[in-house]
């Protein structure tokens, strides 16, 4: 019975890192948002000096941005602010990114 319980333990903690591991190194950090996390499999499509528009196939204008996308911006400090439509406010200290949701567009611009 023990050995049973130790390999369930030992293959949810598996699961669990690599949960983890999949979800922090999916996203990098960009230096023109305030070190912003940005999906990792996003494509640059456009920009300007207080904008990123990017085509990822994990946005939604219905949905939003996925829950991992969520927590991970949690996990680096930023916090939800106000939101409106497809727009949501994340805010950590004085700055503040804007992030609007569209179907497969996903667009970052600098507030503050």
């Amino acid at each position: 019975m023990m050995k049973i319980f130790g390999w369930v333990i030992a293959v949810l903690v598996f699961i669990g890192v690599g949960l983890y591991s999949t979800t922090v190194f999916a996203y990098h950090s960009s230096k023109e948002l305030f070190n912003f996390p940005v999906p990792k499999h996003a494509e640059l499509i456009e920009e300007n000096t207080n904008c990123k528009t990017y085509e990822w196939s994990h946005a939604s204008e219905e949905h939003g941005i996925p829950v991992a996308y969520e927590l991970v911006l949690k996990v680096n400090g930023w916090e939800k602010g106000e939101s409106e439509g497809s727009s949501v406010y994340y805010i950590k200290g004085n700055h503040q990114i804007d992030v609007i949701s569209n179907t497969d567009l996903l667009t970052l611009r600098k507030i503050k």
